[in-house]
């Protein structure tokens, strides 16, 4: 598999990422088909696709190779976010006596004063929404035993021996015998690294040694343990801060290292006779991260070297593992490129040429610049690639149009396409229980992304399920700036086209609202990460169209993050949001969208925002800086008005010591979902779960 460019849901410039072969994405889609059917036995749920012209107005886990299913991280230069959150995402009154002055800002109060006076701040509020959050969360737990069921964990077979996880081990079994009696290779809790979970698992080609990725849910670094197989396996080496490895030979391993969230060197490593470590390659270049990749026919290793929108490989000979990388073609801004191998010729995914959108091309190993790839495939107009899966044969390439899933079979000796389409809904996807009368008065959740070429993560969870269980409409706008119509769709709705994404998502709202979804009052949006940038963009423009609104580690303070050049991924990051050091009509630019930039006085929507103290990615410092000019504002504006007796919104952080942008447990993740859901439906008045004793009002 050549690469997967549709982000599941996590974060980050390296987002985690599902790669499947045929057979993983068929058990997936028969998961999801038996999740649908099993609940459709309890329940109704209708799904509406709305699927209309809309006219803005002009306005202001595992990676395992070989396996049928594998999860691995993949590089900006397949157009993955960093601020992007999986996957690894109101309204009462507020008492005029308050603990906290508003306007405290971070020039008056030093850094850690701010954080301990909104910790005050939350532990005053948190116990208003205590009950209702003990509640769902019971709500949740019981839905998640229901109808959470395992497809088990991905299988790395050689030959006769099989290789698979569960439960923080790693198991060797024969093909042909009960995996109940299969040999423990490792375990993270007896060798100490209990906190630890199993990223990623690669056999070398001749079984002496696995070499395993470690992962703690509060770090964004890795380390890599290396373990000679036998009787009694040992362990044999641990290289801290790893992103990815591969291995090149029996005993040859390469690997890249990462520090402060950037990945530039690339290591060789060997195990027997002349024990040494040596220096392949550097990455001069800021603005691109390094990775490692493998071809699936295990012939070459390809160092990857991509921005967000240009890219250059270099392929290490596996036969010759000492040998010096060859590059494959020099890098040409603008230009995107992953590679395959198949006899003797390189496939290449790349969006070189005319239209801007991926093709499949094709080239010599020994002549492999640009000038002599030859086209096999071009994908149509407003079509976005999702994946590719080479065979010796044949290749499959996983495709998205207009609203359709499916599959194109390109026979290599025929040059035949097949199609093997399956319905999918865009750009507005609404979900409701097909049994709910008076829609207008059900609440609304309106969730949008719209960043990085990546399509707005729709997974269905336990909280999805409960609410439309509970009643409320689900909608899922898929604005520019995300992927789901092909690149184009994307570079439509990033640098000088960041508006663009904000005029869909209000066209959207103005939509839903238009054919009777409910109505602003019971309407609430829900962003994380980049989402935070549309939706608080939205929240300054049409506060009138929301009532309440939750995001999680949002990045709402967009100028003053790519100002500050020392952070580790702003440079990164100027393909997508622009450079403002270096224009100044990009940096007027952004301050038009900025969601702290554009705070006024007005009547705000009430917001609940998790941030997490050690997120590398959305500094902290920022999302205090909104919140304290939010909530100001929103004060200010109550103040000047307070004689009609308006309506004073709730401006609420919660500050989570643990976590971090990427990975929570799933007991910190269970409680997070439960504080938001009892904020929106304490801010919406929906009052079912509230038991109250008296109708609500």
């Amino acid at each position: 598999m050549i690469r997967n460019l549709q982000c599941l849901e996590i974060s980050g410039y390296q987002e985690m990422k599902v790669r499947m072969s045929c057979a993983g994405l068929r058990n997936l889609l028969q998961g999801l088909c038996y999740s649908v059917r099993y609940y459709s036995k309890h329940s109704c749920l209708q799904t509406v696709c709305i699927y209309s012209k809309i006219k803005s107005k002009q306005c202001c886990i595992l990676d395992c190779a070989c396996s049928t299913c594998t999860h691995r991280t993949l590089p900006p230069g397949s157009i993955l976010p960093w601020r992007c959150f999986s996957c690894k995402q109101e309204g009462t009154k507020i008492p005029s006596k308050r603990k906290q002055n508003a306007s405290i800002t971070t020039s008056d109060l030093s850094y850690k004063n701010l954080l301990k006076s909104e910790q005050e701040n939350w532990n005053d509020i948190s116990a208003r929404y205590k009950a209702m959050t003990k509640r769902i969360k019971e709500k949740l737990e019981e839905l998640h035993n229901k109808y959470t069921f395992n497809l088990g964990s991905p299988r790395i077979r050689f030959g006769e021996n099989v290789y698979f996880e569960e439960n923080g081990c790693v198991f060797l079994s024969k093909a042909d015998v009960d995996e109940e009696n299969g040999d423990i290779l490792f375990s993270t809790e007896d060798l100490g690294f209990s906190d630890a979970f199993i990223q990623r698992i690669r056999i070398s080609p001749d079984q002496r040694y696995m070499a395993i990725s470690l992962k703690s849910e509060n770090s964004e670094e890795a380390a890599c343990v290396i373990i000679k197989l036998g009787h009694f396996p040992v362990v044999e080496k641990v290289i801290p801060s790893v992103f990815s490895f591969e291995w090149a030979a029996n005993d040859v391993l390469y690997y890249t290292s990462q520090k402060n969230l950037k990945c530039q060197n690339v290591f060789m490593t060997t195990f027997t006779n002349r024990k040494h470590t040596k220096l392949v390659y550097t990455e001069q270049d800021a603005r691109f991260f390094v990775d490692i990749y493998c071809t699936k026919d295990r012939r070459f290793l390809t160092i990857n070297s991509n921005s967000k929108t240009t890219s250059e490989v270099w392929l290490v000979d596996c036969r010759h593992p000492f040998k010096s990388p060859a590059l494959v073609q020099a890098r040409t801004k603008g230009v995107i490129y992953h590679i395959e191998h198949r006899n003797d010729e390189l496939y290449i995914l790349t969006t070189y040429g005319e239209p801007a959108e991926y093709k499949l091309m094709k080239a010599p190993v020994a002549a492999s610049g640009k000038e002599n790839w030859q086209l096999v495939y071009a994908l149509e107009k407003k079509t976005k690639l999702v994946d590719l899966e080479m065979f010796s044969d044949h290749c499959i390439m996983f495709l998205k149009n207009a609203g359709h899933l499916y599959l194109n079979v390109i026979s290599f000796s025929s040059h035949s396409v097949q199609s093997i389409k399956d319905e999918t809904l865009v750009p507005i996807t609404v979900f409701h229980n097909m049994n709910s009368k008076e829609l207008h008065r059900k609440p609304l959740l309106v969730h949008v992304y719209g960043a990085y070429g990546i399509d707005l993560n729709m997974s269905f969870k336990e909280d999805k399920l409960m609410l439309i269980e509970e009643g409320w409409i689900l909608a899922y706008c898929h604005v520019r700036g995300g992927g789901e119509l092909g690149l184009s769709w994307h570079k439509d709705g990033c640098q000088h086209n960041k508006l663009k994404g904000l005029h869909d998502l209000k066209a959207c709202i103005m939509l839903l609202h238009e054919l009777g979804f409910s109505q602003p009052k019971y309407t609430a949006l829900a962003a994380a990460s980049a989402g935070g940038v549309l939706a608080g963009a939205l929240c300054n423009t049409a506060p009138e169209l929301i009532r309440a609104m939750v995001l999680q580690a949002p990045f709402v303070d967009v100028l003053n993050t790519m100002m500050k050049t020392h952070l580790p991924l702003t440079i990164e990051e100027q393909e997508e949001w622009g450079n403002p050091l270096a224009d100044e009509k990009c940096m007027k630019y952004i301050k038009s969208y900025c969601p702290y930039q554009n705070i006024k006085p007005q009547c705000y929507p009430s917001v609940f925002i998790t941030a997490y103290e050690n997120d590398q990615r959305v500094p902290l410092t920022g999302v205090l800086r909104y919140v304290q000019k939010l909530r100001k504002a929103a004060l200010d504006h109550a103040s000047r008005t307070s004689e009609k007796g308006n309506w004073v919104p709730n401006i609420i952080l919660d500050m989570r010591a643990s976590g971090s942008h990427c990975d929570s447990s799933w007991e910190d993740s269970l409680k997070e979902v439960a504080r938001h859901l009892a904020f929106l439906n304490k801010e919406l008045q929906v009052c079912h779960l509230q038991h109250h004793s008296k109708p609500c009002k």
